[in-house]
């Protein structure tokens, strides 16, 4: 694919907008493409949710509508994003097939119509379903010169749809695990069924682990999640398969949520995809994430988002395909689904497209057109009230499109990084599966590394654990209990400094301890080996020191046995906390930011990378010649040529001086 195709067709920047004609009269289409366009925007998505509008009854389509809507937003020269609508199925299919409906993994109540992501990933029928709809699009539009590009369904696994407890994911889930087991005692050996009598003596027994009076087995747990992700993959392989068999000169996406909500191996995922998408909602999902363990935080950052959040979810997109993404979504106002809604503050719109298209994204799209004045998301903001006047994003995308014609003059190659973040989903399902400490999940974790990583002004890469580690400096691993043979070759081929998180190496793939104990196959890296675990109270912290200074244990505490490694940190009573032997480092504690920010910047000094302190509401990135700096504060910041900025910094948009929720670019030789 080349890279003008890969953009959709346009050679530069752009945004777009999601849009849904069947919500409106027919007569409003002209005038909203023309404004559309007017306004600069490039490319339009439509269908994700058009099912009952596309096949009101079987096999007896509709296409007159979905005919004359693109060609009303061709006439405007506006590019279209057509979706498979398989997040939707129609009531007749449902009433048709009853058996396509996914069961709830807590009450194990059939999960009924009425809203959306209504289909059970282990139904045979609604695979086949599903390809059916994505091949009859396909065939229609594959080879429309007006259609840029595909995304398949939508949001796969939101609203906690990855699991299901109906019959057709047990009775698949025994299959599953007669292929990957072969008999049934291999199976019963690997989960250690023969505690608490839970021996099975045929796979055609095996239960799916819900429902259970207590928690059921952790190894049975694993090997559900590792099924029910494969379920997942399998689905939607087979709907880009589909879509591949008929289109040309088009692409294929998909708009993620990474990593955690997704519960799926994110990489496998986007491995069928030209590129991937993301639906950006800071304010939201910044709530979930503060909300509970960080309320000061989430008190201060509530009209903004954390200035590390919404980028931490763009370099995980940017990892999956180690290439550029698309916003699919992008929150102009207030949304209508987490725990509280605000306003976004003035200027944020702007800057957070601004910083999606710092970290790597090519196109920025926003949801929605027009705000919905019925049914369930008619509290979510859009572009342009519901009765069409415009709302309070409208100027701030104005002001967007304006900095991308200063920007499309230049060269904007993906974003370089000396440091990578290793994830896996493996570790996700096992903090989920065996928490141990409340707060203590993988996902968060790693996230306190990135952001004491971004406080450092260092470009960080979230990658797989079988990437290429070759060309960094640092090497993270934050957060693994599941170590694989693939990262320590990965990890050998490299001579980046290692960092391990605590708990990293602590389980065997069946979610067993390491014969010799964790970190298991870490072992002969570090000459350590863990002794015991003590989770502590979130209102609890306890000192320890490194290099003179004290800082703080928090949740997850190691002790440790040490061969023949240093000792780089000490919890209370001389117990090592930090270890390390050449190149390879085990941290035995969860911590506190200052601490990580320290730790971190003095192995990247070690390595001779730069690094530059922020405040905590500036943040910069940089693609080629062209870093963009942003102000998450509610104080203008001036940046320091001293420190900040380079002295041949030439500025392309604003000054030294960063405006309250403002931003600045700067081209530097």
């Amino acid at each position: 694919m080349t890279e003008q195709s890969f953009m959709g067709g346009f050679s530069q920047l752009a945004l777009g907008v999601c849009y849904y004609p069947e919500h409106w009269p027919e007569e409003d289409w002209v005038e909203d493409a023309a404004q559309m366009r007017a306004l600069g925007l490039r490319c339009v998505r439509i269908g994700e949710f058009a099912w009952s509008r596309l096949e009101p009854q079987r096999d007896q389509f509709d296409f007159g509508w979905l005919d004359r809507a693109i060609a009303t937003l061709a006439a405007e020269d506006l590019k279209v994003v057509l979706c498979t609508p398989t997040a939707t199925p129609p009531k007749w299919l449902i009433d048709e097939c009853p058996e396509i409906l996914p069961g709830d993994p807590a009450s194990g109540h059939v999960r009924g119509f009425g809203s959306r992501r209504h289909y059970d990933f282990s139904s045979t029928v609604y695979r086949e379903e599903a390809v059916r709809i994505c091949s009859v699009l396909a065939q229609r539009y594959g080879n429309d010169a007006r259609i840029i590009g595909w995304q398949t369904d939508n949001e796969l696994c939101c609203h906690d749809t990855a699991h299901s407890r109906s019959t057709a994911a047990g009775q698949a889930f025994q299959l599953w695990c007669e292929s990957r087991y072969g008999n049934i005692d291999d199976l019963n050996t690997a989960w250690g069924n023969v505690f608490w009598s839970m021996e099975y003596l045929s796979f055609d027994s095996i239960e799916l682990p819900f429902g259970a009076v207590t928690e059921t087995n952790p190894a049975h747990q694993m090997a559900y999640r590792r099924f029910a992700s494969e379920q997942i993959l399998r689905f939607h392989n087979a709907c880009c398969s589909a879509l591949e068999e008929h289109i040309q000169n088009q692409w294929i996406t998909h708009n993620f949520i990474p990593m955690k909500d997704t519960q799926t191996d994110c990489f496998a995922l986007a491995a069928p995809l030209d590129f991937v998408s993301y639906d950006s909602y800071p304010l939201g999902r910044s709530e979930f994430l503060l909300g509970r363990d960080e309320p000061e935080l989430a008190r201060r950052y509530m009209r903004t988002g954390h200035p590390d959040y919404t980028a931490f979810y763009l370099d995980q997109c940017r990892g999956l395909k180690n290439r550029g993404f698309w916003i699919m979504e992008q929150q102009p106002g207030p949304v209508n689904w987490a725990p509280s809604n605000p306003r976004p503050a003035p200027g944020m719109v702007a800057l957070w497209t601004l910083e999606a298209i710092a970290h790597g994204a090519d196109v920025v799209s926003f949801f929605r057109w027009r705000q919905a004045k019925f049914a369930q998301e008619q509290m979510h903001a859009g572009l342009l009230r519901p009765d069409r006047s415009q709302s309070d994003a409208w100027h701030e995308i104005e002001d967007v499109v304006r900095v991308l014609n200063i920007l499309k003059e230049e060269s904007l190659p993906q974003p370089q990084a000396q440091v990578a973040l290793v994830t896996d989903v493996s570790a996700q399902w096992v903090s989920d599966i065996e928490q141990q400490g409340q707060g203590v999940e993988a996902h968060r974790v790693t996230f306190q590394f990135y952001r004491a990583l971004r406080r450092l002004n260092v470009a960080v890469d979230i990658v797989s654990h079988s990437a290429d580690l070759s060309h960094y400096a640092l090497v993270i691993v934050a957060s693994m209990p599941i170590v694989s043979e693939t990262l320590l070759e990965a990890c050998e081929q490299s001579d980046a400094t290692l960092l391990f998180g605590p708990r990293c190496g602590a389980k065997t793939p069946e979610f067993q301890i390491p014969p010799n104990r964790a970190p298991g196959l870490l072992e002969p890296w570090l000459n350590v080996k863990v002794n015991s675990v003590e989770t502590l109270r979130p209102d609890v912290t306890e000192p320890f020191e490194y290099q003179d200074q004290v800082f703080q244990s928090r949740l997850w505490c190691e002790d440790l046995t040490v061969a023949d490694a240093t000792v780089a940190a000490y919890y209370q009573q001389s117990r090592p906390a930090l270890v390390r032997k050449g190149r390879c480092l085990y941290l035995a504690t969860l911590t506190d930011d200052a601490f990580l920010r320290q730790l971190l910047g003095d192995l990247l000094k070690e390595r001779e990378v730069v690094i530059c302190e922020l405040p905590e509401d500036v943040r910069t990135m940089t693609r080629g010649s062209v870093t963009f700096a942003f102000n998450y504060g509610a104080t203008a910041y001036t940046l320091n040529r001293l420190s900040d900025l380079p002295l041949n910094a030439e500025f392309l948009v604003g000054d030294a001086v960063l405006a309250p929720r403002g931003f600045s670019i700067w081209r530097s030789e």
